[in-house]
């Protein structure tokens, strides 16, 4: 073995600290020096990715992905590379297809009508099949509307219809009803009718994944969004992110106003057990690939209403470029993991050198 990683990153955005890093990528290094390897920080660029590609090829035993597909003009570049890696025999940490897989919105559709997510969930891949069906989901109450690509809330509207009992009698709201709409970035609202909101959402069905999920709006977000941090299948954090005080408030990001509170996951145990029990079936409708390295799923309270208890609802689930800045020391928790991978690896998989002759 080489006994190397290397780490990806994206240029820009908002999670890096004063020299360009992510915050929380150094404290990964540190950790593999700990334990006698080594491991860099290279920036994925398309016009370098033959470069990258077999340098990385020829140094690394695996890499760990911890680039925003936001950041990258274009995502095809990027993972057609990390498809390559791992044809080759680099471990990636995450497999490109299981990023896709976990990191889509359309990953919440795919869950829909098991315990932890309700089956009025819908995906739009097209104008067609939105301007088809969200008028008639719309006449079930509030709805979210969220676009695959995008952070921090952009791009996530709250829907809510304007004098909603003058369409009690119809099927579907018609396209010149007055919506309210609540953008989870900063909670700001604004009116439209139904069509133009519609034709507004052109831009987020556009271009390479493409997508919207259709969900209902869970009034006890005012109570709290949910997130827990996973190291593969094991629950390393909870974090309460609670949305700001305000009639229209419903972000849970920090951008927003939300309050974050980071607690050990002993102070949630039923949430805990229930994401360890749906972790098989998580990964059996989600493709059956291995688990991400890094990856959270956020939940949302809701009160069933058979039995009147409270109840988890998963909201969404993020894969791509997980942070820790608050809880650094899990960057031990992270070398180890991936070691105790490369030798599982090592031992079963005869494309290692002690395999080859």
């Amino acid at each position: 073995m080489k006994k190397h990683v290397i780490i990806f990153e994206a240029r820009g955005g908002s999670d890096k600290g004063v020299y360009g890093f992510r915050k929380d990528s150094k404290p990964i290094i540190d950790s593999f020096k700990k334990l006698g390897w080594t491991a860099e920080i290279i920036f994925y660029t398309d016009k370098d990715r033959g470069e990258i590609y077999c340098y990385t090829k020829e140094k690394a035993d695996a890499y760990i992905s911890r680039v925003n597909p936001g950041n990258l003009p274009s995502e095809v570049g990027y993972f057609q590379m990390l498809k390559e890696l791992v044809a080759n025999g680099v471990e990636g940490l995450p497999h490109p297809d299981a990023m896709v897989a976990y990191g889509a919105k359309n990953a919440v559709e795919k869950l829909k009508g098991t315990p932890i997510v309700p089956d009025d969930v819908y995906t739009y891949y097209d104008f067609e099949s939105l301007k088809e069906n969200f008028p008639k989901t719309l006449k079930n109450g509030v709805r979210v509307l969220k676009q695959n690509r995008g952070s921090t809330g952009e791009g996530i509207w709250r829907v809510e219809v304007i004098d909603a009992d003058k369409y009690k009698k119809l099927k579907a709201i018609p396209l010149d009803a007055k919506l309210k709409l609540t953008e989870a970035k900063d909670n700001h609202t604004e009116e439209k009718t139904l069509q133009e909101f519609l034709e507004f959402c052109i831009q987020y069905l556009d271009g390479e994944n493409g997508m919207l999920l259709d969900m209902p709006f869970l009034e006890r977000i005012k109570e709290g969004e949910i997130r827990v941090l996973m190291l593969r299948d094991k629950v390393v954090n909870v974090v309460h992110k609670k949305p700001a005080e305000g009639k229209d408030s419903f972000s849970a990001t920090l951008f927003s106003g939300a309050k974050y509170r980071y607690d050990s996951p002993d102070k949630w145990p039923e949430l805990v057990e229930m994401v360890r029990k749906s972790i098989p079936l998580i990964q059996s409708r989600l493709g059956n690939y291995d688990l991400p390295l890094i990856w959270t799923a956020d939940f949302i309270l809701d009160t069933d209403k058979k039995t009147g208890k409270d109840k988890y609802v998963l909201g969404e689930i993020n894969a791509s470029c997980v942070g820790f800045s608050t809880h650094l020391e899990l960057s031990d928790n992270i070398a180890d993991e991936v070691l105790n991978l490369l030798d599982a690896e090592e031992a079963v998989n005869k494309r290692w050198a002690a395999f080859t002759k």
